[in-house]
Formats: C-alpha cells, structure tokens, sequence
C-alpha cells in the first residue's frame, strides 16, 4: 500500500507537469506569430506565462527527485507520464482543442499501463533496504 505522502506527492507532480504545459501553451500562443528573430524571443519573454511554466518545470523536478526517494520506480516513472492525460481535457476546455478517438485510446493505454505497474508493484514482495 503506497503512503498518504506518496499520493501527494504523485499529485503534487501531476500538478506541476500540467501547470508546465498549459503555461507553455499559453505564452505560445500569445507569442503568436512565431519567428526566428530576437523580436519573438522578446514576445516570448514578455508573457507572464512562459514564467509559470519555469516553475512549473521546477516544482515538477524537485517533486520528482523526491518522488524516487520514497516510491517504487516503475510506477512513478509511469505515473510521471499522467500529464499527458490530464494536459487534454484542460487543453480542450481552455484552448478548445479537439480531442479524436486515438487521443482517447493513447491515454487509456497509458492509464492500462500505470494501473498495471501498480498493481505489479502491489504485489511484488519487497526488500527492507
């Protein structure tokens, strides 16, 4: 059974990851037109955004580190990948993405695969290291 502790911090890094990517989106789409000039590095920079994302990108690496600590790897490294999961419904509600049968279909096979991680961790005798 996995530690109250660990389940938040499994939440807390999903957080971080998708402020991460919803924050890029934004700046992105903000910095719109996109080129390859000082002039829409400067766009980029000035967007609040693009600073929500760093600390999106921060926190999720801090979480992480202390994630490996106290969580088994195989599932953290799947549930790491959660985000892309959950990036798509906020993508859809707040950029009015489309989201198509393979989209569904990729998130349930990474969901499959973190169930099946966990539920193989659940079972798996451990070590006291």
């Amino acid at each position: 059974m996995m530690r109250k502790s660990t389940i938040i911090g499994f939440l807390c890094l999903a957080g971080f990851d998708v402020m991460a990517q919803l924050s890029f989106k934004t700046a992105a789409t903000a910095a719109l037109p996109m080129s390859p000039d000082l002039g829409w590095v400067l766009r980029v920079l000035a967007e609040p955004a693009v600073y929500l994302a760093v600390l999106g990108y921060i926190g999720a690496f801090f979480t992480w580190i202390s994630l490996l600590k106290h969580a088994p790897v195989g599932p953290a490294f799947a549930a790491s990948h959660l985000e892309v999961v959950l990036v798509m419904p906020f993508a859809v509600l707040l950029f009015g993405e489309a989201v198509g049968w393979i989209q569904v279909a990729g998130a349930g096979l990474i969901l499959s695969g973190i169930a099946c991680l966990a539920l193989d961790e659940s079972r798996t005798p451990h070590d006291a290291a």
